[in-house]
């Protein structure tokens, strides 16, 4: 794993989608997962300004709300067109989110993760961190090695994403479909953005702390090739920062982003 700790959020989201536009280049054909919320909508304002060509990518997103059809203005495949899709050259047949009005989700989930290696797995992975260190909407006790699945929300995960429905938890979905820890870790690389102070906290236990079921986003810690984007703020309690300093200044592979 390495951190790279930029001077603001934008400078994060810079980074981010910087190195989201050099595996396109790189790769035409890249498969690439996506997260939703509000640490994602600079990094794809940026994508959407470049010049780069998405039409032979593929894209899978971590997750979808139960019961939100996607056209509902809440779905995260109406977020997904809105905020990057119909901003780019992508062709929509070829982005992936999972059903979460599908008649059946069991068949839904299992049909997502074929689709998944059908396509030849995940080149790069996309990833925020929950409050409680959640990625995707894998809450607290699911499992490492877990599969795209339907969880139950936390009332904490509610009231984090509450402000996409009115700011009233109460509305917020109580269940949704979402790639498992297991699946996310297939992807051959990884990319976390964590911005703001809230994330403090949970993001030092997610990347300095043990590997726990409790924290998912502590699983991360297991791949080769994982790379966490925060700003200052999302920093501040972090015991290693001189040493990810070092890392950013004099490690080859980050010269082009200095």
């Amino acid at each position: 794993m390495e951190v790279v700790i930029r001077p603001d959020a934008d400078a994060a989201a810079e980074l981010t989608a910087r190195i989201i536009a050099d595996r396109v280049r790189a790769k035409p054909d890249l498969v690439l997962g996506l997260a939703t919320g509000r640490t994602m909508e600079p990094v794809y304002d940026r994508l959407a300004a470049m010049d780069l060509n998405f039409s032979a990518c593929r894209t899978f997103n971590l997750d979808e709300y139960v019961g939100v059809p996607p056209q509902d203005p809440q779905s995260y495949r109406r977020y997904m067109n809105e905020r990057l899709f119909e901003r780019i050259n992508i062709r929509l047949a070829n982005t992936h989110v999972p059903n979460g009005v599908a008649a059946d989700l069991g068949a839904e989930v299992a049909s997502y993760e074929r689709r998944i290696k059908e396509a030849g797995g995940i080149d790069l992975q996309l990833l925020g961190i929950g409050e409680d260190g959640h990625i995707g909407f894998n809450e607290p006790l699911s499992a490492l090695m877990s599969r795209t699945r339907e969880k139950a929300l936390t009332p904490k995960t509610r009231q984090q994403n509450a402000g996409m429905f009115g700011d009233d938890p109460k509305r917020v979905p109580t269940r949704a479909l979402t790639m498992g820890v297991g699946t996310i870790l297939e992807a051959r690389e990884l990319l976390l953005i964590a911005t703001g102070g809230p994330k403090a906290e949970i993001l030092a236990k997610a990347v300095e702390g043990p590997i726990t079921a409790m924290i998912s986003a502590s699983a991360l810690q297991l791949h080769p090739r994982c790379k966490v984007i925060v700003d200052q703020a999302a920093a501040s309690s972090l015991t290693q920062r001189e040493y990810y300093d070092w890392i950013f200044a004099n490690e080859p592979e980050w010269q082009a982003y200095r």
